[in-house]
């Protein structure tokens, strides 16, 4: 007789990988499938171009909840996260660089604007104690709005005493963080127009909004939550590139017990009599299991891998009224030495850090407008990293790779098509650095071009958004995917969603699938 496991995940995705992990840790007989020939979704490392091996989509790490990496013991398993100091500003003559040293980048703001010098270490202090606020939701499970169990209160009850004893300028400053958009919030602290521009730029990754639009300070908020060893707002290179944190996931899953199968994709979530009761792979193979957890987006999970008729048609209404709005590309270099900038020439410090083309809010802002009509912008805003300045390994000797994180690129194009543009795209890219950096066309020995059309086709992300679905205020907490289903449950008994589509969303962090692995196994314990 065919086994009938406990848990199949569907998706080896880093949280379905987490998933995996808790569940075998917690003695399930556990069953990860992945349809890709490699592990990690889009937190994966491959070689690209001979000798040089890329992470292809995501290329930082911050937001990796602390609690995944003691319980499941990631160093002992490979992980190795290497800082990422600061963040270089390139600019017309001139440049902004911020690095990990708060003397340093203080003595460097006040060469602008004694006024922001002053500001930015308030600023930071405010952002941390919002941090810290807000940093235990990222653990809870969201309320039932349709449901409401008083017990499911209780949590929220803890933070809004918290609230009410935060200082009343505290109290101001979350407000405005769920409200405002990052430059007007920004505004609000600094004058000096590149700094804040970089900084409005958290606002806007994997969303469809520019630094204007209302409800990107949150987006801010939500990357300034990151920790690496307990320091906010830090950020770091997983040596061994993204697929080196997915890598060490797998690895104590499989030591837990959890087997996990590439070249596996999932046809068909199998249901009977309102219950998922395993999957069909494209092959035809069946495979049996007590639970399934899912870690593709909602529409994925909803409205391909299920019967057309196994959903009430309201909530493939909800379903497909949840908006993803692929935003964001990635071009992915290959080079034979380091750019040089004019405005600071060398192969110096600078290098090693982020270098963020984003000079100005009005600059910001026409990228926006680009996208708004349909056209990926022609002067994008570029976050631009070289790893093998921290990782070597990642290229041949005397070899770099570039990865440069792009927006705006629209999933609807308003003429032709991704395939068409994709090389324009890249060209746009390219002539954008080489403004700032002119020997960098000359060093390019091979590259890669991620439209978001190619990021759904590769990743299976719907409209390739990387956040399964935008962090926009109202597709947060428990309306995360669909009111009333916001609490890792599906309609379907035994069907859960485990991936950045459910709270708290997306990044690497890993929080989705570790939530949805201990409501599973809450859901399993006996009656009291």
């Amino acid at each position: 007789m065919a086994q009938t496991w406990d848990a199949i995940v569907i998706g080896g995705g880093h949280n379905g990988l987490v998933s995996a992990a808790y569940l075998a840790r917690a003695g399930m007989r556990t069953l990860v499938l992945e349809r890709r020939h490699v592990l990690g979704g889009a937190a994966v490392t491959e070689e690209i171009v001979p000798g040089f091996r890329f992470s292809v989509a995501s290329y930082v790490v911050s937001l990796l909840r602390p609690e995944i990496i003691r319980d499941l013991q990631l160093p002992r398993h490979g992980l190795e996260i290497l800082p990422l100091d600061g963040t270089f500003t390139p600019l017309d003559g001139d440049y902004l660089w911020r690095t990990n040293d708060h003397a340093q980048t203080v003595r460097e703001l006040r060469r602008w604007s004694a006024t922001d010098a002053e500001a930015y270490e308030e600023y930071g202090l405010l952002m941390v104690e919002m941090a810290r606020f807000i940093k235990p939701i990222l653990s809870m499970v969201p309320v039932d709005t349709i449901r409401p169990d008083p017990r499911d209160l209780v949590p929220l009850g803890g933070l809004a005493r918290t609230f009410s004893t935060l200082p009343r300028r505290q109290q101001s400053a979350f407000i405005q963080l769920m409200t405002m958009s990052a430059a007007d919030f920004l505004d609000q602290w600094f004058e000096t127009d590149p700094l804040k521009a970089t900084m409005a730029a958290s606002g806007i990754i994997g969303t469809f909004l520019g630094v204007r639009s209302p409800g990107t300070a949150y987006v801010l908020l939500h990357h300034y939550m990151g920790e690496i060893d307990g320091a906010f707002r830090a950020w770091g290179i997983p040596r061994g590139g993204t697929g080196g944190v997915s890598e060490s996931i797998a690895s104590a899953a499989r030591s837990l017990g959890a087997e996990i199968r590439t070249e596996a994709p999932v046809a068909r979530i199998s249901v009977r009599d309102g219950r998922a009761t395993g999957v069909v792979l494209e092959s035809g193979e069946e495979i049996s299991a007590n639970v399934v957890l899912s870690s593709v987006d909602a529409h994925q999970t909803f409205l391909r891998l299920l019967e057309p008729d196994t959903l009430e048609p309201d909530f493939q209404e909800e379903v497909r009224r949840y908006r993803f709005r692929g935003s964001s590309g990635k071009v992915n270099l290959a080079l034979d030495g380091l750019p040089d900038f004019t405005c600071l020439p060398g192969s110096g410090e600078h290098l090693r850090g982020a270098m963020s083309f984003s000079p100005g809010i009005d600059y910001m802002e026409q990228a926006y407008v680009d996208a708004k009509e349909g056209r990926f912008s022609r002067r994008p805003y570029i976050d631009v990293i070289i790893p093998t300045l921290v990782d070597p390994s990642m290229a041949p000797p005397g070899r770099h790779v570039m990865s440069c994180f792009v927006q705006y690129a629209p999933y609807e194009l308003a003429d032709g098509d991704w395939d068409e543009q994709r090389e324009a795209f890249g060209d746009a890219v390219v002539d954008t650095i080489v403004e700032r950096a002119p020997n960098l066309r000359d060093l390019i020995v091979g590259r890669q071009v991620l439209t978001p059309l190619d990021i759904e086709r590769t990743f299976a992300l719907t409209e390739g958004n990387i956040f399964q679905g935008e962090l926009s205020l109202e597709q947060l907490f428990f309306n995360r995917p669909v009111p009333g289903h916001a609490r890792f449950r599906t309609p379907i008994r035994d069907l859960w969603l485990c991936g950045s589509a459910v709270h708290p969303g997306g990044g690497i962090m890993g929080a989705p699938g570790r939530i949805a692995a201990l409501q599973v196994l809450r859901s399993r314990r006996p009656a009291a």
